[in-house]
C-alpha cells in the first residue's frame, strides 16, 4: 500500500505546491503558532477548491481557540457550526480533540462532546454532501497511557477514522515514541488508523512508516517543497 503522505499547513499558498510535491491530503488550519484552530470560512472555500482540483482530500481543523482542549458549552456550539460549514463547502473530514477533567483533576476523553461532534459529522445528508471523515488529533497526546488506550477503544465505537499521535510529548524526539505508537497501532487492531505526527519530515516519513506498519503520516514537513 502506497504512504499516504497528510500536509498540515495554514498557508492556502502552499496547498499546490504540496499536492505536487506527493501530499494525497490537507490538513487545512489557521494559526499554527498556537497548534491550529479553525480557518476562515473563504479560506476553507479556496483550500477545498484549490486540493480537489488536484485530486487531494482536505480535512478542516475544528478549534474554536488555542490553548486548552477543555471546552465550553459555547465553544461546542460553535464547533457544531464550524462542521457544517465545513460539510457545505465539501470539505472531505474535519479534525478536533476534546478532553475534560475528571475529578481527580486528570485529563480523560470528552466521550459526550466528541461523540455530539462526530455525529454531525458523520449525519446522513444529501448524496452532494456525504459524511465527513473524523481525526481525533494531538489532544490525545495529553491523555496518560492507560487513558489513551480507552480511548482509542470509545474512539473507534464512534466511528472516528484515525488518531493523530505524537506517541509522546511533543518535544521528544519521535524515534524515542515509537515503541509507544507501536502499542497502540497493535491496540487500534486496524478499527482505526494509529497516524503518527510531530518530527515527521519527507526525510524520516517512510522509515517511521515501516517501522510502525502504518500507511498514513503527517506533518508540516511531509513533503519536500520546491
Amino acid at each position: 500500500m502506497d504512504l499516504l503522505r497528510e500536509f498540515c499547513t495554514e498557508s492556502f499558498s502552499l496547498i499546490p505546491k504540496a499536492i505536487a510535491a506527493g501530499a494525497r491530503r490537507i490538513e487545512f488550519c489557521g494559526d499554527l503558532s498556537v497548534g491550529g484552530i479553525t480557518p476562515a470560512t473563504e479560506d476553507i472555500r479556496n483550500a477545498v477548491c484549490c486540493a480537489h482540483s488536484r485530486g487531494a482530500a482536505v480535512m478542516v481543523m475544528v478549534r474554536p481557540r488555542g490553548g486548552s482542549f477543555v471546552y465550553s458549552d459555547t465553544e461546542r456550539e460553535t464547533m457544531l457550526e464550524t462542521i457544517s460549514t465545513a460539510r457545505s463547502l465539501q470539505a472531505d473530514g474535519v479534525v478536533f480533540g476534546c478532553l475534560r477533567e475528571d475529578e481527580h483533576g486528570q485529563l480523560t476523553l470528552d466521550k459526550e462532546l466528541t461523540k455530539a461532534l462526530v455525529d454531525a459529522a458523520k449525519e446522513a445528508t444529501t448524496s452532494a454532501a456525504p459524511p465527513l471523515q473524523v481525526t481525533f488529533h494531538m489532544a490525545f497526546d495529553e491523555l496518560e497511557p492507560d487513558a489513551q488506550l480507552e480511548a482509542v477503544d470509545a474512539l473507534a465505537a464512534m466511528g472516528v477514522e484515525r488518531i493523530l499521535t505524537h506517541g509522546g510529548p511533543l518535544c521528544t524526539p519521535i524515534a524515542g515514541n515509537i515503541e509507544h505508537l507501536r502499542k497502540l497501532v497493535g491496540h487500534a487492531n486496524g478499527r482505526l488508523v494509529i497516524m503518527p505526527g510531530g518530527g515527521i519530515t519527507w526525510e524520516n516519513a517512510k522509515q517511521v512508516a515501516d517501522l510502525l506498519g502504518v500507511h498514513e503520516v503527517h506533518g508540516t514537513k511531509i513533503v519536500k517543497l520546491p
